[in-house]
């Protein structure tokens, strides 16, 4: 990594936090430009504000539609030689982009490291009125880096971002993959156990309420947010460490008191503006999506989503996810068209809706969702009992389409209306209805939340790929490059990394594509 973002002096990382926040903040949130001094408060927005999260141009043209969301198939991209092939510099990009600010609001665990040093500095009054931003933050640290893990496995993490206390500087070591998913479970616990009995004072709920840009200041949403996490990170590592996760997940669903969820109080009609952990754009954001979709041919209909898992099942979804581009029927582009027949044959296929994604300047970037939850809770009910894995099911399926008639909403332009009686209609479906054995039943879970996934959480369901093999996809390996003929395990470790920490030689041997994340173990 760079030493002079990772290791950087105090006064300069303070300059660069406030490049974090770059971009015009509503109104009614302070900006750290127009103050003298840089306080935690600021730096908790500067958090938040990531572009690794909004639903914006770089991200998802240079990493989510060219990596995550081709590898899991949420996307339609052009069969080249290389489509197998992260760029390097882009996934470079990204690595950096989670440690050090950038003048567009990234560097999460830099901003998180100095509001540390600020914290570890003040008197105990005031560390008080700054415990909310401390716990939020780490809510936030916790999700972001456990994505980092996700896709690289072992990252600098415990020795990351620290500044300079002498003149020697030290190269951050790279923190054993495992043990960091345990250490943010457990901090996630400790997080949600603070917002439980939180009790702001009035400035300090004031200033919350300011600077909390992803959840309007509520401690509730927050304790929601924390639980949420905790359980997707549960159910991930939960085939590989069994009884753990069985544990610890079977003792949360069973007192959802004590560890409420982002679930919609399990109502399927649910509001997702209310519910669900989303970033909504700046007030000042103009642009949209239409570019990063269409620039690398990412814009058509996926083949598998579309024919083989929503058509059949004549799924209300369809017409808010895709336009039929002039022709009758909706029909994906096949996965094996090249760029050459891809090009040729456009007119013939389906494209992704316009209103819901190519020009909807509103679309927020997604964090968590409550279908992703209830499909998590079908699952652990599934497998270990405890619940209603049917009910928690047809709720996520259910959740999953008025949440992307909720996206249609916020675009200008068509805009379906939602027919309930659809929504039995695909709960009935073959496909869709959840019956069949524990097998069959467990792979129509992870292929409909895969599909809620979409190209929008391509991360996420590239992770839950791997994680389940399912659905099963066909990936085309015909003249593709040597040793780049199917998608990888993983992300290999970007040369800006490779190149400048020594500490690198310690995880050099397992730093290959077909590496797999230690939860990839089905």
């Amino acid at each position: 990594m760079k030493k002079n973002f990772k290791y950087i002096g105090y006064a300069f990382l303070l300059a660069l936090s406030l490049g974090s926040c770059k971009k015009s903040i509503d109104e009614k949130f302070n900006n750290p430009e127009q103050t003298a001094r840089v306080t935690i408060p600021y730096m908790f927005t500067g958090m938040l504000n990531n572009t690794r999260v909004r639903a914006e141009y770089w991200h998802y043209r240079t990493f989510v539609l060219t990596a995550t969301a081709d590898f899991s198939q949420t996307c339609f991209l052009p069969n080249t030689n290389t489509v197998y092939q992260p760029n390097d510099g882009y996934m470079g990009n990204r690595w950096e982009d989670f440690y050090h600010p950038n003048g567009s609001a990234n560097g999460v665990m830099a901003l998180y490291r100095t509001m540390e040093v600020n914290y570890n500095q003040m008197a105990a009054a005031e560390k008080a009125a700054n415990d909310v931003f401390m716990n939020a933050s780490r809510v936030v640290l916790f999700d972001q880096a456990s994505e980092m893990v996700d896709c690289w496995g072992d990252i600098p993490f415990s020795e990351a971002g620290s500044l300079e206390t002498s003149a020697a500087v030290k190269n951050p070591k790279f923190d054993d993959q495992i043990a960091l998913y345990k250490s943010f479970i457990s901090g996630l616990d400790a997080a949600s156990t603070y917002f439980k009995t939180a009790t702001l004072s009035g400035q300090s709920s004031k200033a919350f309420t300011q600077q909390d840009i992803l959840l309007g200041g509520s401690v509730d949403k927050w304790r929601r947010y924390a639980n949420s996490i905790r359980l997707r990170m549960l159910m991930r590592m939960s085939f590989y460490d069994e009884a753990g996760s069985k544990a610890e997940v079977a003792k949360m669903l069973a007192d959802p008191t004590s560890y409420p969820l982002i679930d919609g109080g399990n109502t399927a009609a649910y509001s997702p503006a209310a519910t669900d952990v989303l970033l909504t754009p700046l007030t000042t954001y103009t642009g949209s999506l239409q570019n990063a979709l269409t620039e690398g041919g990412s814009n058509y209909a996926p083949d598998y989503l579309l024919n083989t898992v929503l058509l059949p099942a004549n799924d209300p979804r369809i017409p808010v996810l895709y336009d039929k581009n002039g022709n009758k029927t909706y029909q994906a582009m096949p996965v094996t068209f090249t760029s050459e027949q891809a090009s040729s044959e456009a007119a013939k296929y389906s494209v992704v809706d316009s209103t819901t994604f190519l020009t909807n300047n509103k679309l927020p970037g997604i964090v968590i969702t409550a279908p992703e939850v209830n499909f998590l809770k079908a699952e652990a009910f599934e497998r270990w009992g405890g619940g209603d894995a049917k009910a928690a099911y047809e709720t996520a399926v259910s959740q999953s389409v008025y949440y992307y008639f909720y996206l249609n909403s916020l675009g200008t332009g068509s805009k379906p209306t939602l027919n309930t009686a659809d929504i039995s209609t695909l709960l009935n479906s073959a496909s869709v209805a959840y019956t069949g054995t524990q097998t069959q039943k467990l792979a129509k879970i992870w292929t409909q939340k895969w599909a809620h996934f979409g190209f929008m959480q391509g991360t996420q369901a590239w992770s839950e790929y791997r994680r389940t093999k399912y659905p099963v996809l066909n990936f085309p390996s015909t003249g593709k490059l040597a040793n780049y003929t199917t998608p990888p395990n993983r992300l290999v470790y970007p040369s800006i990394e490779t190149g400048l920490n020594s500490h690198y030689n310690d995880v050099k041997a397992k730093d290959t594509r077909t590496t797999k994340i230690f939860w990839d173990v089905k």
